[in-house]
């Protein structure tokens, strides 16, 4: 069907088969600010609006806001920047990291994410630094050479879609320090720093450009979009009629007067004070929920997921450690575990959701830390062995369940079957509350089919022999 640019044509559109089937996706912040790769220690960005809120942006765990971070004097950014890199302007980064890239094997990476069993990959091509990681046509106004010579999304794009997956572009929308160079210490300043002037165009020319490029699967914008809804939806319809099965985020917010008047100052101020009023109440969860726009195909909590079965898409997005991109202080310790990463898949699937999982490369040599490559070929692993239990799959009547034994069950169907994801590894036989009534059940992993009966604790199932350890254990009940 052909799209025309209006609210009522764009609602037609269907979020594809594809992208509810595939479940898993690898999100990629890599750039100039991968270079320093430094950031506060917060222990979330949830934790920094909540703790503090008057400098929050800068003390994100988030190494990918290090521009903004060392622009404010006081801030630890600018400390450590003042003792390590001496205060040069963070456009030295450039050369580094364009350095890197002879050490870089999109072939390499494209064969780690097949692995690990992703369906579609999305690269960050411009964050809120501005810097481009294509050639883009487009020439920034305000700052010179802001665009990688090497086609990096074009290399990424044509490896990943080589081995069967599909290819999104992220794009900073609504943020461009190029633009507004302007020091941000809160959200409301943060949410109200959209740069206008000539920058709606620019930004609209190079989304486009990506478009016409690319053929991207998947447009994930970042913040808000700083062009009217009237121009947003010819955007969105352009794109739908030359790919009907592609599919855009949530974080599209036009630009509206109620936007306009985020940048103003007290507007900013009365924004603050209610934001940090919420959080000293306790509200705000661990993450962050943007706001859904008039149109999108899925929601994007980020560092968090929703509670209970979701009747539109979505998709969880984090990292391993409290950043996106890379953090020269993590150590392994702040990674999350395998067992934690599939667990909080399974629990996002289970109630109709998607995982995208980032990955941080170094800026200095262009790989991907060992910490990271662990953890995916973990999570690869444990997804070989159970992918008929998640690929595919949609939300049962129920998301959740208990077994007698105090363990977390999330449930899943497919092709009238209802499969049981049962942590932590149960310990001889157990019984699943709220499952539904079953003539069998099959240890997807190993293939082993076992007796069930229902008992008032629930679908009672009989271990023979005990399980091996596994982050999940899932189950198939017909």
């Amino acid at each position: 069907m052909a799209f025309a640019p209006t609210l009522e044509s764009l609602a037609g559109h269907r979020v594809p088969a594809w992208y509810d089937d595939a479940k898993f996706g690898i999100f990629i912040h890599w750039g100039l600010f991968s270079v320093p790769a430094f950031a506060a220690r917060a222990e979330s960005v949830a934790a920094a609006f909540r703790d503090h809120y008057d400098r929050a942006i800068t003390l994100t765990p988030y190494t990918e806001w290090y521009w903004n971070a060392i622009r404010v004097p006081e801030s630890e950014s600018a400390r450590h920047h003042r003792e390590v890199w001496h205060d040069a302007p963070y456009e030295n980064f450039r050369e580094p990291f364009l350095n890197s890239l002879k050490l870089w094997d999109p072939e390499g990476w494209a064969d780690l994410f097949a692995d690990a069993g992703a369906r579609y990959v999305v690269l960050v091509a411009k964050h809120h630094d501005g810097f481009c990681l294509w050639p883009s046509a487009a020439a920034n106004p305000h700052q010179r050479d802001w665009a990688s010579p090497r086609d990096i999304a074009g290399e990424l794009a044509a490896a990943v879609r080589a081995r069967g997956l599909k290819f999104g572009v992220y794009y900073s929308g609504g943020i461009d320090w190029t633009f507004n160079r302007a020091p941000l210490r809160t959200l409301g300043e943060f949410l109200g720093s959209t740069p206008g002037g000539d920058y709606p165009a620019y930004a609209e020319a190079q989304m486009r450009e990506l478009m016409a490029r690319y053929d991207p699967d998947i447009l994930w914008n970042d913040i808000s979009w700083p062009s009217p809804p009237g121009p947003l939806m010819r955007l969105f319809a352009d794109y739908y009629n030359a790919r009907q099965d592609g599919v855009v985020n949530d974080r599209w917010m036009p630009l509206t007067l109620r936007m306009r008047l985020l940048r103003w100052k007290f507007v900013q101020r009365l924004l603050d004070a209610a934001i940090e009023k919420r959080l000293k109440k306790g509200e705000g969860g661990n993450g962050i929920v943007p706001p859904p726009p008039p149109h999108y195909d899925f929601r994007t909590p980020e560092y968090t997921t929703f509670d209970s079965i979701q009747s539109r898409k979505w998709e969880t997005t984090r990292g391993m450690s409290a950043s996106f991109g890379f953090n020269r202080r993590d150590t392994d310790a702040d990674y999350q575990s395998v067992e934690e990463l599939v667990r909080g898949f399974i629990d996002a699937v289970a109630k109709n959701g998607n995982l995208l999982l980032n990955v941080g490369p170094r800026g200095v040599d262009a790989q991907i830390p060992p910490e990271q490559i662990a953890r995916l070929k973990g999570f690869g692993q444990w997804l070989r062995a159970n992918a008929e239990a998640v690929y595919g799959t949609r939300p049962w009547t129920r998301a959740e369940g208990r077994t007698d034994q105090g363990g977390e069950v999330r449930f899943v169907s497919k092709n009238g079957a209802v499969y049981a994801h049962v942590w932590p590894t149960p310990s001889g036989d157990f019984a699943i509350e709220g499952a539904p009534s079953a003539a069998s059940a099959t240890h997807v992993a190993s293939g082993t089919r076992l007796s069930c009966a229902a008992t008032p604790a629930g679908l009672r199932i009989a271990l023979p022999r005990p399980l091996g350890p596994a982050p999940v254990h899932a189950f198939k009940l017909t």
